[in-house]
C-alpha cells in the first residue's frame, strides 16, 4: 500500500498513519536491539517472521475473546492495526526465573515460580523502564485501580493462552511482556492487548533441550536469530513444515 505520514519509530517497528480514521499500519523493521539498545544489529527476514508471529498470536487471542489492536496482515512486512492510546507500562508476565528476575532475587535459571508473576515497568528508554509497583502507578495516573485489576486478569488469561499454545509445539513459556492501549467506544474507554507478540517480547525455551528460540540468542551470542525464530515459526506451523530456516527471504504460507 501507499506509503503514508510517519507516526512513531520505535527500536523494532514503525508505525505510519492508517487508511482510515482510528486506524495504524505496523511495519515491522528487521533491527535487534539489546541491553537498551547498547547491542544492535539487523537480522535480514526477523521483521517477515515477527509480523507473521504476532499475526498468529493476536488472531489466537481474539479467538479467546481477549480484545487487541490486529486487524488484518496487509503484506509480508505489515499489519493494520486499531489506534489506541498506549498506557505507559510494560506488562510482564513471569512463569520461570529468567533474566532480571532470576539477578535480582539470586534463582537459578529456569526455576519454576509457585504462580505466575506479573509485574510492570515504566516505559521510559532513559530511565531504562524500571519496574513499579502498583501503588506508583495509580499515584502518577498512568492507569487507574480498575485498570489495573482488568489488565492483570487479561495479562493471565494471555500466558494461559500462550502457555498452551507454546506447549503443544514442545516449547516452554518462560516469561513475556505485553503492552496495553485504551480504545474509546463513545466516551468510554476500554482495554486491549496492543504492540506486538514475538519472540522478541517473549523467554521461549525447548522442552527437551533446554535450547532458547528468542531474544536470548542474540543478547547471549548463542547461535543465528533467525533460525531460533524460524523453529517458532516452524512448529506452530506459520511456516511449511519442510522450511528448516530463514535465509534474507524466508519462505512464508499464505
Amino acid at each position: 500500500m501507499a506509503r503514508r505520514k510517519k507516526l512513531y519509530e520505535g527500536k523494532a517497528k514503525v508505525l505510519y498513519e492508517g487508511p482510515e480514521p482510528g486506524t495504524i499500519v505496523q511495519y515491522f523493521k528487521d533491527d535487534a536491539t539489546a541491553f537498551n539498545a547498547e547491542k544492535k544489529d539487523v537480522i535480514d527476514g526477523k521483521g517477515v517472521l515477527n509480523n507473521r508471529l504476532s499475526e498468529f498470536f493476536m488472531n489466537g487471542l481474539t479467538q479467546i475473546g481477549v480484545p487487541n489492536h490486529f486487524i488484518k496482515r496487509l503484506n509480508m512486512r505489515e499489519q493494520l492495526v486499531r489506534a489506541a492510546e498506549i498506557v505507559p507500562l510494560e506488562v510482564i508476565v513471569r512463569n520461570y526465573a529468567a533474566g532480571s528476575m532470576a539477578k535480582r532475587l539470586g534463582l537459578e535459571e529456569g526455576t519454576r515460580l509457585p504462580r505466575p508473576i506479573v509485574e510492570f515497568s515504566y516505559k521510559d528508554d532513559a530511565l531504562g523502564d524500571p519496574l513499579v509497583p502498583e501503588e506508583y502507578i495509580i499515584a502518577f495516573g498512568w492507569a487507574s485501580q480498575q485498570d489495573m485489576d482488568d489488565i492483570v486478569a487479561m495479562a493471565l488469561r494471555v500466558n494461559d493462552f500462550m502457555s498452551g499454545t507454546m506447549f503443544g509445539v514442545g516449547i516452554k513459556l518462560i516469561d513475556f511482556k505485553i503492552e496495553f492501549g485504551r480504545v474509546y467506544e463513545g466516551d468510554f474507554p476500554r482495554l486491549i492487548v496492543a504492540d506486538e507478540i514475538s519472540p522478541d517480547s517473549c523467554r521461549l525455551w525447548d522442552i527437551e533441550t533446554g535450547q532458547k528460540l528468542d531474544k536470548d540468542v542474540f543478547r547471549q551470542d548463542l547461535g543465528s536469530l533467525n533460525d531460533a525464530y524460524t523453529e517458532v515459526a516452524r512448529r506452530l506451523g506459520v511456516l511449511p513444515s519442510n522450511v528448516t530456516h530463514a535465509t534474507t527471504k524466508p519462505t512464508l504460507i499464505n
